[in-house]
Formats: structure tokens, sequence, C-alpha cells
């Protein structure tokens, strides 16, 4: 069994909002899974943040955007060192910048995208990746209606091809915007290739070895949450 993310690590509250159980480490170290959770909602945030042209924003800001604890946030971020100032807040560019190396997330990285339907051309020609130093540069189909056609700046291309482009363009994600049924084996040939992290937007429960990540991507379970703090 792979070890599977959260459908949505800004909303898992047992793993966001205990201000005791999970302490940030060192740079060298590996963090916690909950501290990765919420600096990478913090993330989000400030990228987006950042976009709207905001140049500071505040522990209680982020709270409220996050719905963390902003005494939990300021003990995470000061875990790594002094970001912010007392009255002013942190300094959004300087905080990205940062946060990204605390996550090793520093630099461009490669997606490969399987699925050029209405799901897979949103995905493409969204900013969500984009924003976050992901790049995709390159998508799969198997449909020969599709193959050859143009997604953004992207051609599509055969399935067939996926091994050759996984070794060519340093791949290390795959993005599954596929039907269920064709996911399981999407994977297989993903772990095959050598891809360790895979991005789930079907419904299917995938089987995967211990050492490759999968994320699963359900707007229904974020709403059954959200729902569930609505009617409680």
């Amino acid at each position: 069994m792979s070890r599977e993310a959260g459908p949505d690590l800004g909303l898992r509250d047992d793993l966001l909002g205990a201000p005791d159980a999970l302490d940030a480490k060192p740079f060298g170290d590996r963090l916690s899974l909950g501290v990765a959770a919420r600096l990478s909602r913090y993330l989000q945030v400030l990228t987006q943040a950042r976009k709207m042209g905001k140049d500071t924003i505040s522990s209680q800001e982020l709270s409220d955007y996050t719905h963390i604890n902003s005494t939990q946030i300021r003990r995470d971020l000061s875990g790594f060192g002094k970001f912010g100032k007392r009255g002013v807040g942190y300094n959004v560019d300087s905080l990205v910048s940062q946060i990204r190396k605390i996550l090793r997330t520093s630099g461009q990285h490669n997606i490969a995208l399987f699925g050029a339907g209405n799901l897979g051309q949103a995905i493409a020609s969204s900013d969500i990746f984009a924003d976050h130093g992901f790049r995709v540069v390159a998508i799969f189909d198997v449909d020969s209606k599709r193959i050859g056609k143009r997604v953004g700046n992207l051609e599509v291309r055969p399935y067939a091809t996926m091994r050759d482009v996984v070794d060519e363009e340093d791949i290390v994600v795959g993005v599954l915007a596929v039907p269920a049924a064709a996911a399981q084996r999407l994977a297989d040939d993903l772990v095959e290739a050598g891809v360790k992290i895979i991005f789930n937007y079907s419904d299917a429960l995938l089987q995967v070895p211990p050492d490759v990540t999968v994320h699963t991507s359900s707007p229904a379970v974020d709403l059954l949450y959200a729902l569930y703090f609505y009617l409680t």
C-alpha cells in the first residue's frame, strides 16, 4: 500500500490544528506530516496573496484564510527562524521563498498529465501547478481524436510514448485525469517508468508500492468536511 495523502491537506484538522503534538524541525530533518501539511497550506495562501499584490501578511490573516490558529502559525514559522516583525507581519515574497526551501520545492519540477478531456484541459490551462514551481510538460491520451491536438502550448501525445517522455523530460509527477477504470493500469505503468508521485483525480483507490506517494483529490470529500462544520 502506498503512502496516501489526505484529500486536502489544508483541511485536515487532526493534522493542522493540534498545537502541542507536532513541532517544526530544523531544515536538515524530515518534517512531520502535520508541519508539512500546514506549511503547504500557508504557501498556497501566500502565493495567492502575492498575486493579489499584497506585500505583507499577518499571522491572523493567515489564520483567517487557513482556519489554523494564529498561535500555531507563529509557532510553526518560528521553528525555522525569525520571518516576521511585530506590528508589521510577514513579508510575503520572503516567506514564500523560505517555505519553499523548507519544503525543498524550490526550482522547477516537471509534470505529465494523463487525459486530455475536459478535466485535463482545465488542469493544463490553470496556474494551479505553475504557481508552485510545477510545469506540465506533456499531455497524453489514448483517444486518437485527441492525439495531435493542442492544449495550451502543448500537443497531446499518444500514450504509447509515455515511458520515453518520462525519461526525456525528467517527469517527477504523474497527474491522472482519467476514468476510474483506467487509473490503476496507468498507475502501474507510471510506477514501472520510475514516477514516484501520483496525483489522482479519479475515484479509484490505487495500489502502488510503498515508495510511491499517491494524493487523491476529491471535491466531494472537501464538501462533506465543510458540510459537517456547517451542520455542527
